[in-house]
């Protein structure tokens, strides 16, 4: 498992080496220039050259991404071309707030969707599993703005229970509970898809795994529907739920960028939508190596988890 373990780590360093590199190049091959923002219509071309030459966009795209590679290499994700902060600085608090969000949302998710899942297999073909997968295709139907505006609408204009957005109430002292009351709109906008999801890969792996021999076996050796869901039905539907929430947690970054947008939630989508606004190619740069080393670190990990949870998977 070393060996294996070691390739794959081997491989997934040309593999972000490529994503960072066109991602880079599309970048730059975008419409539009970020020189835009420094320069009136009154400015002379020299002076449009020097802001270039000092935002270091006057040089070829693989000179310029070699440098980056390099820097980044040594901690220096540059510099804002907005705010002129470094890097470095600005993201760990984007980060921490998105982290925030994705914990809540992911508890929600799978607190609700796994349950489903199984209750929805062990009632195959009656009226609640059909009302619940009814509500999973309705739930993964739904857009995320669509949602969000209607959430924000009941709650917030109409009830007055909730903020329509934010982190948390200017001038409060930010407390648990006011940060759950700024989290909780946001957080089921994105679970409702996910538990969507969940709830029916669960129930596809528990009728799956109920049609196996040793199910019949149990049964026939008077064991309870509860031992044999615990002990054999739950512990061999782990491996579809491991591969599902492995690639869950990186879709649920890009996911987050409607959402927090809607919410103004001051995570990595908010500030990912601003940068593309303002051309912003250090920040955009860090937010998609930050995408990328997410999927290839929960792969990852998902293979590693695979061979703990099944015997049968020997690398």
């Amino acid at each position: 498992m070393k060996k294996y373990l070691a390739k794959r780590f081997l491989i997934a360093i040309p593999v972000l080496l490529m994503v960072t590199f066109f991602c880079f190049l599309i970048m730059n091959l975008a419409p539009g220039d970020p020189t835009d923002l420094y320069v009136t219509d009154t400015s002379t071309p020299e002076q449009i050259e020097m802001t270039r030459e000092k935002l270091g966009l006057n040089q070829p795209v693989l000179i310029r991404y070699y440098k980056w590679l390099i820097n980044t290499l040594q901690g220096d994700l540059g510099f804002s071309f907005t705010s002129r902060m470094a890097v470095t600085e600005i993201m760990p608090s984007k980060i921490l707030a998105t982290i925030q969000l994705l914990f809540v949302t992911l508890i929600l998710s799978y607190g609700i969707g796994i349950p489903l899942g199984i209750l929805s297999a062990r009632k195959q073909n009656s009226f609640l599993d059909y009302s619940i997968t009814g509500f999973s295709f309705l739930g993964i139907s739904i857009p995320n703005f669509f949602l969000g505006l209607a959430l924000i609408y009941i709650f917030s204009l109409k009830l007055k229970i909730l903020p329509s957005g934010g982190m948390i109430t200017l001038g409060s002292g930010g407390g648990v509970i006011d940060r759950l009351s700024h989290i909780i709109m946001p957080a089921l906008v994105l679970s409702v898809t996910y538990s969507s999801n969940m709830q029916r890969y669960v129930r596809s792996a528990v009728i799956d795994v109920y049609n196996e021999n040793y199910i019949r076996t149990a049964k026939s050796k008077g064991l309870s529907s509860f031992d044999i869901l615990c002990k054999h039905g739950l512990k061999n539907t782990l491996v579809p739920i491991i591969t599902v929430i492995s690639t869950d947690i990186p879709k649920l970054i890009g996911g987050a960028v409607v959402t927090e947008q809607i919410f103004q939630w001051p995570g990595i989508g908010l500030l990912t939508v601003s940068s593309i606004a303002s051309r912003d190619y250090p920040v955009l740069m860090a937010i998609n190596l930050i995408a990328a080393l997410a999927v290839l670190l929960f792969n990852f990990i998902a293979d590693i988890l695979y061979a703990v949870v099944d015997p049968r998977i020997r690398y």
